[in-house]
């Protein structure tokens, strides 16, 4: 029986960076480099794509970057080997991320027309005021143009980005954000709390930035649940959210541990037991230079640490049994600060299952921590 794989193709390419971005992209390129860096990443593919024998490929994402300013022939390219050098399953999720203003009605047929079914659209803020702040360079009404121009395209699953904890947000902006993009009714909705990493516009002016504070922060993802609920949306991992049947596939591979390939700069993968990252060097990728970052096995307690951190973003927990074998004991009977998490309602154990609440999502790494130096010393 043939495994199941998935593939990330990363397109660096982006008009603008915003100021909380610290993905590798590379704005402002000119069509001349995409062709470039298409063409190096489909030899690339050629070489690397593993066996149709042995591997049946049923989730692809484009990431970035904006995969969306690619010339239409560069994306049918990467399709064409994809399809000519795998087992492509006929009903493999096929991702690709946009971003308002980039597309028009033209190129979204054509990117239903190439077998691409499931589009995710970054909007962060209803608010032009807000994403005027988070560096965007599209308005809501772009955003409004975009959804439906999608729709009329015929995307019948579209996952569209939010923000909350950003500059100029509040908690009754975040909510109106909610509403407004929940009324829209896209089959998914992710929301991510702002993070100001380094290397960012943000971390160079992270000491003038009016941010909410963690108690306004903690009400919104609060009211993230709440209103998304009510929506119909049922809260499938810690920061995303989708209607019955419409979770991201490729997404729930990362977060179950199961195998995918990335192919181009800056993109990681996780294939027959090690995980292994591509350098951001572009010069050298076009260069056809082969840099591997980050080649490792797990050992057996780093899969395990492993299992747990990725097991309890999802709603769904770990299961009881498992980790007992995984221990060697009961659970509460080896982690004295899980009973004590659940006792104080951060975590629940119901049906076999090991969960957070959402109180418990929202400091979920500070549990985490506590939960795996349990481990260490008690197991």
């Amino acid at each position: 029986m043939k495994q199941s794989l998935g593939i990330y193709i990363h397109i660096p390419f982006c008009i603008r960076k915003c100021n909380y971005c610290d993905f590798c992209s590379f704005p402002g390129s000119g069509e001349d480099l995409m062709r470039d860096y298409t063409r190096e990443l489909c030899r690339r593919m050629e070489r690397d794509l593993p066996s149709p024998e042995l591997y049946e490929v049923d989730t692809v994402y484009f990431g970035g970057g904006t995969p969306t300013l690619l010339p239409l022939d560069c994306l049918e390219d990467i399709l064409h080997i994809l399809r000519s050098h795998t087992d492509l399953s006929p009903t493999a999720e096929i991702t690709c991320e946009c971003n308002p203003a980039t597309v028009d009605l033209a190129y979204l047929r054509a990117l239903r027309c190439m077998g691409i079914n499931r589009l995710s659209i970054g909007l962060q803020s209803v608010h032009d005021r807000e994403l005027l702040a988070l560096g965007r360079l599209h308005s809501f009404s772009d955003f409004l143009a975009t959804y439906r121009d999608a729709r009329e395209a015929g995307f019948e699953n579209i996952s569209v980005d939010l923000m909350y904890g950003i500059p100029e947000g509040t908690l009754e902006s975040f909510r109106k954000s909610l509403h407004a993009l929940a009324d829209l009714a896209p089959e998914h909705i992710s929301a991510y709390g702002l993070k100001i990493e380094e290397g960012t516009a943000f971390a160079r002016m992270k000491d003038s930035l009016s941010l909410p504070d963690e108690d306004t922060e903690f009400e919104m993802y609060l009211s993230m649940t709440e209103i998304l609920s009510a929506h119909g949306y049922r809260k499938y991992e810690i920061s995303n959210f989708s209607k019955d049947g419409r979770q991201s596939r490729h997404n729930l591979r990362y977060w179950k541990r199961q195998d995918y390939l990335g192919f181009g700069v800056a993109a990681h993968s996780c294939f027959d037991g090690v995980r292994f990252g591509s350098s951001r060097d572009m010069k050298g990728f076009l260069a056809g230079k082969d840099i591997t970052e980050e080649r490792y096995s797990l050992s057996e307690e780093e899969a395990f640490e492993e299992w747990v951190m990725l097991g309890l973003r999802l709603a769904e927990g770990l299961d009881g049994e498992e980790w007992s074998r995984r221990l060697g004991r009961s659970p509460k009977s080896a982690l004295p600060s899980l009973r004590t998490y659940i006792d104080r309602g951060f975590m629940t154990e119901k049906d076999g299952r090991y969960s957070f609440t959402d109180k418990g999502f929202f400091v979920s790494n500070t549990i985490l921590a506590e939960l795996l130096s349990d481990c260490e010393k008690n197991c």
